[in-house]
Order: C-alpha cells, then sequence, then structure tokens
C-alpha cells in the first residue's frame, strides 16, 4: 500500500476512534452494502422494464400534422 494512502488512512481512523484495520474492514463493508444495494435496484429495474413495456411518446398537440402545415 503506498505510504500517503497509508497515512491518510491512519489519521481517518484515529478521527473514527478505530485502528488502521478496523476502518479498512468498515470501508470494507460500506463499499460491499451499496454494492448489493446497487445490484438489487437495478435488478429491481430489469424486472419493472419487462413488466410494463414503454408507451409510445404522446403525440403533439395542435391537431394537424407538421407537413401540412410546410404547404
Amino acid at each position: 500500500m503506498p505510504p500517503d494512502l497509508w497515512e491518510d488512512l491512519n489519521r481517518w481512523a484515529k478521527d473514527e476512534l478505530r485502528s488502521v484495520n478496523g476502518q479498512i474492514e468498515f470501508l470494507l463493508r460500506e463499499a460491499t452494502k451499496r454494492r448489493r444495494r446497487e445490484k438489487a435496484e437495478e435488478k429491481r429495474k430489469e424486472k419493472a422494464e419487462k413488466r410494463e413495456p414503454t408507451a409510445p411518446p404522446p403525440a403533439a398537440s395542435g391537431g394537424g400534422s407538421w407537413s401540412a402545415e410546410l404547404d
């Protein structure tokens, strides 16, 4: 591990009253939780997309076609 990263982790750990190893474990656990949440959200979106097909965009209001306005 680069010395500057170690020092940053050491300072951060001291601020939160943890050892460096404890701080690393904490960070890994938080990253894992975040990753699990992101994966779960992706799965929810995929299921929702399969259940609800996307509708075509609504037609523009005004009643006529735009090509009629050019004539």
